[in-house]
């Protein structure tokens, strides 16, 4: 255990240095880490406790989930009617259910074996239960009502949050925010934290717009200014008002042509022609051959550009547009062009989100957490410092250098992996330093105990190294194993505790049995001790 061979022993040396060199950015100041080579601008991020920013809670807006439910419900009965040609009257959605009233008595048994088939079982474990989307029952008179479950809202919302999170971290990265923590709360709520950010107005506004775009025609047969004044909306029509200032009124069609799910791209610009502001956009191939066909039938008829419910323009088609790409412009600032472009590449929320919790975290209460997390670990440190050379003597100072470069390899590999640094991930290191050198102890007292049994110096040290490894790896695996249940299961600060602390056991491992056993074998070989200081 103590041999060690000349490459082996400058492997092992050579692996330390690298990854303790690893932490070196974290030293030097921003600004002079960027004019460094890419690869060794890697360093430790600050989270949300240490540096300050901001924390916002959203929900999902359940009565919008629920609307959303029930219109494709009543959209789904208006086609399997149509489809089985069974004539019908008063199709409407009434009290969290879709009624429909069969004109003739003979359709009734074949309607309702119709729109059963739309009751659907619901996924996954709620699959296993038996539950369904949608109960269908026979009110009497021909009276037919779908009823949604609150099993079916339930999944929904449950789909709508996740869909969500992943338009929200899209939306959030293309600040160019580092580390943001969005995740998962409760059932309906989704938490974003944004280190480093202090003013999160423009934040809120990229997550409150749920960026919902569609392509539709105007409706040029009923004046808008008619409409706005009392006359009445045809069925197939919207009124829907300009975004820009002053607001103008448009009567659109309900027929959506294209749809911003087509969008694979949207980039601000210039045009040429006028200098203003731009959104350039790009179909995919289905899109572009629907806004091809639009524009080739519409040939000089206006159509809306629609956003949220709100016409950010209404151009007139001058000609087919077959390319698969456009332009939109209204007026836009350079700001509002590249929010644009953010939330058409992000993509359309499912949902409408509230935000119902707002705190913004200075940067002081960041420095002072990391100051007292500094003198914890201070204090943690020299005090098992002081213990390791009190107990042990020489191989107490044996135990403190390779401590020192454990942690010091800690900070090596979370630079390396760019991680975020948290008060709970702080508190993983100071855990680490004791797992560090109880691993230590271990092998120490077992040293003690094979020269109280009468080996010689060499031979003991050899033995004590030997006979503690099964003991050592059993406690670190078993403290492994806990802490990648809870990088798995937690959130959070428990994730930033668990990968400091599940970093700082392979560390321990390496330089318990690797750098220690070197220094003690390079002790061993330099003095050929007839007694063991320990």
């Amino acid at each position: 255990m103590l041999y060690f061979t000349r490459w082996k022993a400058l492997a092992i040396i050579l692996t330390a240095l690298a990854v303790c060199l690893c932490a070196v950015p974290n030293f030097f100041p921003e600004a002079t880490v960027k004019t460094w080579p890419k690869w060794a601008q890697r360093h430790l991020v600050l989270g949300l406790d240490l540096q300050g920013g901001s924390h916002i809670l959203l929900e999902v807006d359940s009565n919008s989930v629920r609307k959303d439910k029930l219109d494709q419900v009543r959209d789904d009965t208006r086609r399997t009617l149509r489809d089985a040609k069974i004539p019908y009257t008063g199709l409407a959605v009434r009290n969290d259910a879709v009624e429909v009233r069969i004109s003739k008595d003979s359709d009734v048994a074949t309607a309702l074996s119709k729109l059963r088939e739309l009751s659907q079982p619901l996924g996954g474990l709620m699959g296993q239960s038996g539950q369904r989307n949608l109960e269908v029952s026979d009110a009497g008179s021909g009276l037919i009502r779908l009823a949604v479950t609150q099993a079916a809202i339930t999944e929904r919302i449950r789909q709508s949050v996740e869909q969500s999170i992943q338009i929200v971290e899209r939306r959030v990265n293309e600040l160019g925010t580092v580390e943001p923590l969005i995740q998962r709360q409760g059932i309906d709520r989704i938490l974003v934290q944004v280190p480093g950010l202090q003013d999160p107005t423009r934040l809120k506004e990229l997550l409150g717009k749920t960026a919902k775009l569609d392509f539709r025609m105007v409706d040029p047969t009923v004046p808008a200014d008619q409409v706005r004044q009392g006359g009445g909306v045809p069925p197939d029509s919207d009124l829907l008002m300009g975004a820009q200032a002053p607001k103008q009124p448009y009567v659109i069609k309900k027929q959506v042509l294209v749809s911003g799910g087509d969008l694979t791209d949207a980039q601000p610009g210039f045009d040429q022609r006028s200098g203003e502001p731009i959104v350039s956009f790009r179909f995919n191939t289905s899109g572009a051959r629907k806004f091809a066909q639009a524009t080739t039938d519409n040939v000089g008829q206006p159509f809306a550009i629609v956003l949220d419910n709100e016409v950010i323009s209404a151009p007139v088609i001058r000609e087919p547009i077959t390319g698969g790409s456009g332009q939109i412009s209204g007026s836009f600032t350079v700001q509002q062009a590249n929010d644009l472009a953010i939330l058409l590449r992000a993509g359309a929320l499912p949902a409408p989100l509230t935000i119902i919790e707002e705190r913004t975290v200075g940067p002081g209460l960041g420095q002072d957490s990391i100051e007292k997390g500094e003198l914890a670990a201070y204090v943690g440190s020299i005090l098992v410092i002081v213990f390791m050379l009190l107990t042990y003597r020489l191989f107490g100072v044996f135990a403190n250098i390779a401590v020192a470069i454990n942690v010091a390899m800690i900070f090596g590999v979370l630079s390396l992996l760019n991680a975020t640094l948290t008060l709970p991930g702080i508190a993983g290191i100071v855990l680490t330093v004791g797992i560090a050198v109880d691993s230590n102890v271990l092998i120490y007292e077992r040293i003690r105990e094979e020269i109280r049994g009468g080996r010689t110096a060499i031979s003991a040290i050899d033995a004590g190294f030997k006979r503690a490894l099964s003991t050592i790896l059993d406690s670190n695996i078993t403290t492994f194993i806990a802490a990648a249940v809870l990088f798995y299961i937690g959130t959070g600060p428990v994730r930033g505790f668990a990968v400091t602390l599940g970093i700082g056991i392979l560390t321990t491992v390496f330089t318990a049995f690797t750098l220690t056993r070197l220094i003690v074998a390079a002790w061993v070989r330099w003095k050929r001790p007839h007694s063991v200081p320990i």
